[in-house]
C-alpha cells in the first residue's frame, strides 16, 4: 500500500514512483523513434548511452553502415591470423580496384597517345605514372606547352578531377647543360616545364590545388644512360604520378579508430552484465 501522507513541503510520496516512471516511459519512446529512422550509426550511439545509463544494454551489432561510408562494421575480434584481420584484406582489395579503375579511365581518355607511344601509362599497387616524352610537348629548351600537348593535358585533367589521389608532377632532362636568359640549370628547366603541366591541368579543371605537387629533378633521376640522341630523348620527359595511397590509409586510421570504440564498448558492457558475456 502507497503511503498517501506528504513528504516535506507538501508533495505526496507517491509523486516520485510516478515521476520515475515518466522518465523510463519517456526514455522508452526515444529508443523508439530511433528504431524507427533505420540509422546504423546513431542507433549505434543511443546504445551506447543506454549501458551507461542502465548498465544492462547488450551490444547489438550494426551491420550496414550510414549512407556514403565505405566502412564496415563488423566484430573487431573475427577473422584475425596469421595473414591479418579480415578488414584488413578489405583495405587492400579496395585499394587494388580503386587504382585498376582509374588506370582504366586514363587509358581510355589517352587511347590514342597510348597507341602511338607518345606516353606511356604504369600501373603499381596503389599508384599510377603517366610518362610523356619531350617530343611534342615542349620546344626544345623551353617550357612552353605545345597545342597538342595542351589538348592532351586537357583530357587526363578530366579524368584526374574526377578520380582521388595526390598528383606530383615531375620534370626530367638529360646531362647536356643548359644555360640561357630564362633557364639558368636543367634544374630550372625540368621544373619550369612540370610547372607549366601543373598550370595547364588547373586551367582544363577544378582540381584542388592542394593535391598538386611540382618537383624538377634534372638529368639526376635517368630512365638509362646518356650514351647518345635516342637515350637522351627519353630521359627527357614529364612524368605525372597518381599516388592513392593516401586514401586508403585515411579509411585504415578510420577503420582503428572504430575497432578501438567497438572494443571499449564491449568491455565495459560486459563489465556491468557479466551474464551477457558470450550470449
Amino acid at each position: 500500500m502507497i503511503d498517501e501522507e506528504p513528504a516535506a513541503g507538501g508533495t505526496p510520496a507517491w509523486v516520485v514512483t510516478f515521476a520515475d516512471l515518466m522518465s523510463l516511459l519517456m526514455c522508452f519512446f526515444v529508443l523508439l523513434l530511433s528504431f524507427s529512422e533505420m540509422d546504423a550509426q546513431k542507433f549505434k550511439e543511443i546504445a551506447g548511452e543506454l549501458s551507461k545509463a542502465f548498465g544492462v544494454q547488450r551490444e547489438v551489432p550494426a551491420d550496414d553502415p550510414p549512407m556514403g561510408s565505405s566502412i564496415i562494421f563488423t566484430n573487431p575480434t573475427a577473422g584475425t591470423g596469421q595473414n591479418g584481420s579480415a578488414m584488413e584484406a578489405l583495405d587492400s582489395t579496395s585499394a587494388e580496384q580503386l587504382t585498376a579503375a582509374t588506370a582504366e579511365a586514363l587509358r581510355e581518355a589517352l587511347s590514342i597517345e597510348l597507341k602511338d607511344g607518345g606516353m606511356q601509362l604504369d600501373e603499381g599497387q596503389r599508384q599510377i605514372v603517366l610518362r610523356v616524352e619531350e617530343n611534342g610537348s615542349f620546344p626544345s629548351g623551353s617550357a612552353d606547352v605545345t597545342p597538342a600537348f595542351e589538348g592532351l593535358l586537357s583530357r587526363m585533367a578530366d579524368v584526374l578531377s574526377r578520380v582521388p589521389g595526390d598528383l606530383t608532377i615531375e620534370g626530367h632532362t638529360d646531362d647536356v647543360p643548359i644555360r640561357t636568359a630564362r633557364f639558368q640549370s636543367n634544374w630550372d628547366l625540368s621544373a619550369a616545364r612540370a610547372a607549366a603541366v601543373a598550370n595547364a591541368l588547373l586551367r582544363h579543371a577544378e582540381i584542388a590545388p592542394a593535391r598538386l605537387r611540382v618537383e624538377g629533378h634534372a638529368e639526376t633521376d635517368p630512365r638509362g644512360p646518356n650514351a647518345d640522341d635516342v637515350s637522351r630523348a627519353r630521359n627527357r620527359r614529364v612524368e605525372i604520378i597518381v599516388d592513392q595511397s593516401g586514401d586508403i590509409d585515411g579509411i585504415q586510421v578510420e577503420l582503428d579508430r572504430l575497432r578501438a570504440e567497438a572494443s571499449g564498448l564491449r568491455t565495459e558492457v560486459e563489465s556491468q552484465n557479466p551474464s551477457a558475456v558470450g550470449q
